[in-house]
């Protein structure tokens, strides 16, 4: 078996990558990895505090490496910081790096062409998958999500707190993706059948933030909600 280690983001897409490799023969996940910021200590998108990252992590008895960047990294430091990162990795004996990417096809490119590099192989459980399909996979898999962060270009506040199961879908506005695969929301696994126990979370306040590209580019002009969650 691969040797692997999974892109973890705390969310519904690597819970259900990660569902998916434990039933393939080929690939054996060893490790967790995850990007978070520097200055805050949350998990970049998701907003979700480190300490409830390390508890995932406990709970898939499985080591974490972390990466921790400042808030708008240039390309140059990502791709360094990323590289060191995965050779330690290959020192330890990973072959494989999956993610949970469904299709956006350049993403899949860059990571392809990076680990390449290095001589990792790139594999995508969920690749071209119907995302409305993968909704209910996630809800029938046992895996149990929130939504921790709304893009406000496409949803309301009102989103937080929402549990990703198939009554989601019926309230999702036609142009987001069932599983947000655009960046409309992003979510945190709270309990699945690959934990030793659930995470007993709280709802804290709700948080709003707005990024803007350095260059002014209205396109990256966007608002997020984010719902901060603690444990009990």
């Amino acid at each position: 078996m691969n040797n692997t280690v999974l892109n973890w983001s705390s969310g519904k897409d690597a819970a259900l990558a990660y569902y998916k490799l434990l039933a393939h023969n080929k690939y054996k996940v060893t490790h967790l990895l995850t990007t978070l910021s520097l200055e805050h200590d949350r998990i970049f998108m998701h907003g979700i505090r480190e300490k409830l990252l390390d508890i995932q992590a406990e709970k898939m008895n499985l080591p974490l490496t972390k990466v921790k960047l400042p808030a708008s990294p240039d390309d140059s430091l990502y791709k360094d910081a990323m590289s060191n990162a995965m050779e330690r990795l290959k020192n330890e004996g990973i072959t494989t790096a999956a993610f949970g990417d469904i299709f956006l096809e350049d993403l899949k490119t860059y990571r392809e062409e990076q680990l390449a590099q290095i001589n990792i192989q790139a594999h995508f459980p969920l690749w071209e998958q119907n995302t409305h399909d993968l909704v209910h996979q996630v809800a029938d898999a046992g895996i149990e999500a929130i939504i921790v962060c709304v893009n406000d270009k496409y949803l309301g506040k009102d989103f937080l707190g929402r549990k990703i199961d198939a009554s989601l879908l019926n309230d999702l506005p036609a142009n987001v993706d069932p599983c947000g695969e655009n960046g409309e929301y992003h979510s945190f696994v709270y309990n699945a059948p690959f934990f030793s126990a659930p995470i007993p979370i709280t709802m804290g306040e709700i948080v709003h933030k707005r990024y803007t590209s350095p260059d002014g580019n209205t396109q990256w002009d966007t608002g997020f909600y984010f719902l901060d969650c603690d444990v009990e």
